[in-house]
C-alpha cells in the first residue's frame, strides 16, 4: 500500500462500506466510532468487504482484517487495513 493509499485509506473504506450497503450510508455521517453491527453488517457482509477490500488496494489481509466481527468499529477496521501487506 502506497503512502497515498494509506493516507486515504479512511476514505476509501467508507466507500467500500457504502457500496457493501448499496449506498445506503451516504444518507449518515460515518464516523471512526460506529461500529459494523450499527450499520447492519453481519459477518459475512464483513468478509464481503475484505475481500472488496482486497481486490480494490491489491493487498493481503492481515489476521486482524481477517478476525473483524460485527461490534468492530471502522476505526479497528481502517488499522487492520492499514497493516494489511
Amino acid at each position: 500500500m502506497t503512502q497515498a493509499s494509506y493516507n486515504t485509506l479512511p476514505e476509501q473504506l467508507v466507500a467500500l462500506v457504502n457500496e457493501q450497503l448499496g449506498g445506503e450510508a451516504q444518507a449518515r455521517q460515518l464516523t471512526p466510532d460506529l461500529t459494523f453491527e450499527s450499520l447492519g453488517m453481519d459477518s459475512l457482509a464483513l468478509m464481503e468487504l475484505v475481500v472488496a477490500a482486497e481486490e480494490r488496494f491489491g493487498i493481503v489481509p492481515s489476521e486482524e482484517a481477517m478476525d473483524l466481527a460485527p461490534s468492530a468499529t471502522l476505526a479497528a477496521a481502517a488499522r487492520a487495513f492499514a497493516h494489511a501487506r
